[in-house]
């Protein structure tokens, strides 16, 4: 079985589109699997990202400013546009075809059947960024935020970009209720850098951030940011 035949085996629920987590949904079993795989997600300081609008551009400039500064640096999104191995790069490099295949056979004797797709996927991710021996990695959560399967890193710093109502049926019906699934990347100790919000969704961010002891710097608050120029040649702005 390919590496990809092999993923496509487990349920995804990007392709479901009427779900709730069940009750009993937890990440433990991708806790225990990366345990066992010698937890390669601890082996490289993470910037963690999540949000509704604007986090997979995010996590694009985030890589792009670390790897100027002369870091290798992985970049984890999802989901991709034409080829699947656009989620997992190394330096703008995509995941070839050959290094999909060995991650895949590290992970294929340990994975039980009650893993996800998006589960099985971001081990990989993790697994094929310690190989590489990156530096830094820049991960963007999959959906919500405290149930994702990136949340189990432990990053040097996390973001929120802004929330607005997205996946209800997974996440809540309110705009209070999706933020708070997004503030479950917070970490006691880690600095959390979060866009201009909506109101209702910042109070929830800043109440998840008082029970976590996360200190929140709020963007608009502390840094300015005037566009100079914009176009599909790129763009130029300062801060």
């Amino acid at each position: 079985m390919s590496a990809l035949s092999f993923l496509d085996s487990f349920l995804n629920y990007e392709q479901i589109t009427a779900y709730s987590y069940p009750g009993s949904f937890s990440l433990d079993r991708v806790e225990k699997l990366l345990e066992a795989l010698g937890n390669p997600h601890r082996k490289y300081p993470v910037l963690h990202v999540a949000g509704t609008k604007g986090k997979g551009s995010t996590c694009a400039f985030a890589a792009a400013i670390l790897r100027a500064l002369g870091l290798k640096t992985g970049l984890y999104t999802s989901p991709h546009l034409w080829d699947f191995r656009e989620r997992i790069q190394v330096d703008g490099i995509m995941i070839s075809e050959q290094e999909l295949e060995a991650t895949v056979e590290r992970l294929r004797p340990l994975a039980g059947r009650d893993l996800t797709y998006f589960e099985a996927v971001t081990v990989c991710a993790f697994l094929h960024f310690e190989r590489a021996g990156v530096e830094a990695a820049v991960i963007e959560v999959g959906m919500g935020g405290r149930l994702d399967a990136t949340n189990l890193v432990m990053p040097e710093v996390t973001a929120i970009t802004p929330v607005s109502l997205d996946h209800m049926p997974k996440l809540g019906n309110t705009l209070a209720q999706i933020a708070r699934e997004k503030a479950g990347i917070l970490k006691r100790g880690v600095p959390a850098v979060i866009a201009p919000q909506a109101p209702e969704a910042m109070r929830m961010i800043e109440e998840a951030a008082s029970q976590s002891g996360t200190v929140l710097h709020p963007m608009d608050r502390e840094v300015r940011i005037e566009v100079r120029n914009a176009g599909a040649a790129g763009s130029l702005a300062t801060f």
